[in-house]
């Protein structure tokens, strides 16, 4: 398999495809292929939509691959776009693979609807927030998965993971390839097992796309490294177990999340993997020169960042809170925030206190990741909270307060915007280089999986 030359085939996409573009494609694929490919509903959403899954007809072992597991990630969706065109055109990599494949191209349709305001550009930070939607945690396809470890119990499916469920159970996948991606930073990977023939592949791949590792800070303070940007797959016991360790009384009170796609697979001995790609990144994200920070000072002043910005969408939604009229998708992300936000933050800091890990000089990465990049995702907090009192007004609701909330919202979305877009040398990656990396990667592991 030459991975290169696949990867010198991937279009130069402009845009991302939105759910009824990706619908039309995949019959369209139907047409030209009816011998290779079949769909079928595997489910509804919770709007009403049907849930389609796309097969590729090949050899015994399965591969079930899902895009959109949380709605503001359509990287994947394009991902499978073209990796199941690629399929269908190349019977020489078919064989020599020898999968039969399933796709679920946006397994949240409804969420990624919401998304669709920033799919066309412009590629900024501060348009992305100001159309951003990611899901609570209650209403999130990827982690409402059945659960029962010590005090975290959870039987009541969202519709759209039960029908990854049944798709999990008619295929019992030999690879499950959860597309998400990150926001910000790097290139970096989850995988459910230790897989040491793949770790060169995954730091080359980037490479071909002139994309960075990313070698700051992990995603979580407790992620577990096999190597460089390579970490074992979390799941919500991993989260119940680092805050029980941290003296939190009632882990799966604070947690939220249920059980992954990862964990429910495990039963099947299904391989996970995901490959974590941003939108935008930055020369700093992977410079591992360092700097004259001590880690944990770098760490405790973007928790010190968090505690700011937090504490001001609280007290700003705590002004209109009962003039709230809309119960949106929105605004119970947002509500849900504040209710999650403080939840890691005792046990993280008191893991960053006794650490011997955080005492050493930090990296450029990871202060990068503490300054930054902490703060990219604290705007779409804001971005959120806008949303919120937009749509509120747009809906008829005249409130003093709502209108005095909204305007300072959207006069913090922007100064917050511009102050970071300013401080950073960055760019927007050309969704070409997205897709190959996360294309790449995924036939890679594929073809590692027959080997082993």
């Amino acid at each position: 398999m030459d991975l290169k030359h696949i990867a010198a085939d991937v279009p130069d996409y402009r845009e991302f495809l939105t759910v009824d573009d990706l619908n039309a494609s995949s019959h369209r694929l139907l047409e030209q292929y009816p011998d290779l490919v079949s769909i079928r509903e595997v489910g509804s959403t919770r709007n009403g939509d049907p849930i389609e899954l796309l097969t590729i007809a090949g050899g015994e072992d399965s591969a079930f691959v899902f895009g959109g597991p949380h709605p503001n990630e359509p990287i994947g969706c394009m991902t499978i776009e073209y990796l199941s065109k690629r399929l269908c055109e190349d019977e020489q990599l078919r064989a020599e693979l020898g999968y039969t494949w399933h796709f679920i191209k946006s397994i949240d349709a409804d969420g990624m609807r919401l998304n669709e305001g920033w799919f066309k550009g412009p590629f900024t930070p501060s348009n992305y927030a100001r159309h951003f939607y990611r899901p609570a945690r209650q209403e999130q396809v990827e982690w409402t998965f059945p659960i029962n470890y010590k005090g975290l119990r959870f039987d009541d499916p969202l519709p759209e993971t039960r029908a990854l469920m049944q798709v999990i159970d008619e295929t019992k996948p030999k690879l499950l390839y959860s597309l998400h991606n990150a926001g910000f930073g790097g290139v970096y990977y989850y995988v459910s097992d230790p897989c040491p023939a793949l770790y060169e592949a995954f730091h080359q791949i980037p490479e071909w796309f002139g994309l960075a590792l990313d070698l700051g800070e992990p995603e979580l303070s407790f992620a577990e490294p096999y190597a460089p940007a390579v970490y074992r797959m979390l799941t919500s016991n991993d989260m119940y177990d680092h805050l029980e360790r941290h003296g939190v009384a009632d882990p799966g009170a604070v947690i939220g999340f249920k059980a992954s796609s990862a964990q429910y697979a495990e039963r099947y001995g299904s391989f996970f993997l995901i490959v974590e790609m941003p939108y935008f990144d930055e020369p700093r994200v992977n410079d591992q020169s360092l700097t004259a920070t001590i880690r944990r000072d770098a760490i405790l002043s973007a928790m010190d960042i968090a505690v700011e910005h937090d504490d001001w969408i609280r007290g700003l939604h705590s002004t209109v809170e009962s003039d709230l009229l809309l119960d949106s998708p929105v605004r119970r992300a947002l509500e849900d925030f504040l209710i999650m936000s403080a939840g890691f933050r005792a046990a993280d800091r008191e893991w960053v206190m006794a650490a011997d890990e955080t005492k050493r000089p930090a990296s450029q990465a990871e202060l990068f990741s503490n300054l930054y990049t902490s703060r990219f995702y604290k705007l779409l907090n804001t971005g959120l909270l806008a949303r919120m009192l937009r749509a509120e007004i747009e809906s008829g609701n005249a409130s003093a307060a709502i209108q005095s909330a909204s305007a300072a919202a959207e006069a913090r979305l922007a100064a917050d915007g511009e102050a970071l877009e300013s401080a950073l040398n960055y760019r927007a990656i050309p969704i070409r280089s997205l897709v190959g990396v996360q294309c790449c990667a995924g036939l890679a592991t594929a073809a590692y999986l027959n080997s082993n």
